[in-house]
């Protein structure tokens, strides 16, 4: 397939630091493949699409959010039966680089910077959906500035991926239902059973995917969807530790200590100590006894 590269001095005015598109896609195969000098994230808004890109066809669903490099060779055509809605957003690679020198901590290796060989993907749901179109469409009529954009990828990088499901886009959708599965605290309580039951495949088969699509076994990444829960219990609740970790599926709790120290580098009591604080309305177990003692 014939392949053309785009260039943003194109589509972007003098001045402009990004541009917004928010369309619906053709049914009809592609006529070529593209690259471009410039970074997008796309967001699948509503239905469904093919997206062929590197060499590999997958079938993105309602909710993929997709960090798309300059030279992803790629192209987009909207599932025949479901139409598709997408949210585009183009940006020149001076932002990308500067968000990552400054950032580079968080950001280096994931999202936009990632070493592999297909584009990141996030498969976002619910809350997280709803956070990320707000977000976009925040774009749509505001002046196109540099803080602006800048903003704005800050915002999808930390506050809507958080807790997404990542992949690639050659990810099966049936590891992909698995891993919104798992977000459900009725599958994480049943640890790699729970998601292993909801991808509705045997289990050698699901270890070997899951490697190859998210880089790490299901035990792996339910236990970091558990440690976040438990993190967010901590920081939101007076609730027992035992009683998290045995709502996280976790009976024993020196092998919750232990996942999750690894995790967050303190014992689940430091970890509410510092982050069940509020010096307007205290809150949560410790750090509510404490004030309470004081007074």
């Amino acid at each position: 397939m014939e392949t053309r590269r785009f260039l943003i001095a194109d589509s972007l005015s003098d001045g402009a630091a990004y541009d917004f598109t928010w369309s619906s896609l053709d049914t009809a195969p592609a006529r070529f493949a593209h690259t471009h000098d410039y970074h997008e994230l796309s967001l699948i808004e509503r239905g469904a699409a093919w997206h062929w890109v590197n060499g590999e066809t997958a079938l993105l669903n309602e909710g993929a959010l997709l960090f798309i490099r300059p030279d992803d060779r790629h192209w987009f055509r909207a599932r025949r039966r479901t139409g598709c809605r997408i949210i585009n957003v183009m940006f020149r690679t001076e932002s990308a680089d500067h968000l990552v020198e400054r950032y580079g901590d968080d950001l280096a290796g994931r999202y936009f910077w990632t070493d592999s060989a297909m584009p990141e993907v996030h498969q976002l749901q619910g809350p997280r959906m709803e956070r990320a179109i707000n977000t976009a469409l925040e774009l749509q009529t505001a002046r196109r500035s540099l803080a602006r954009i800048e903003n704005f990828l800050l915002a999808m990088m930390t506050r809507v991926v958080d807790y997404a499901v990542t992949g690639h886009a050659a990810m099966p959708p049936w590891l992909a239902m698995a891993c919104q599965a798992a977000q459900h605290p009725e599958v994480f309580r049943r640890g790699a059973a729970g998601f292993v039951a909801a991808a509705g495949r045997g289990h050698e088969h699901v270890c070997r995917m899951a490697k190859r699509h998210l880089g790490i076994s299901p035990s792996v990444y339910v236990n970091t969807i558990r440690m976040q829960y438990a993190a967010m219990a901590l920081g939101s609740s007076d609730q027992s530790i035992s009683g998290i970790a045995l709502d996280c599926g976790i009976e024993n709790m020196s092998h919750f200590y232990k996942l999750f120290r690894a995790h967050y580098g303190v014992t689940p009591r430091a970890y509410r100590t510092v982050h069940a604080r509020n010096p307007v309305q205290p809150t949560g177990g410790t750090s509510l006894a404490r004030t309470r003692r004081r007074s």
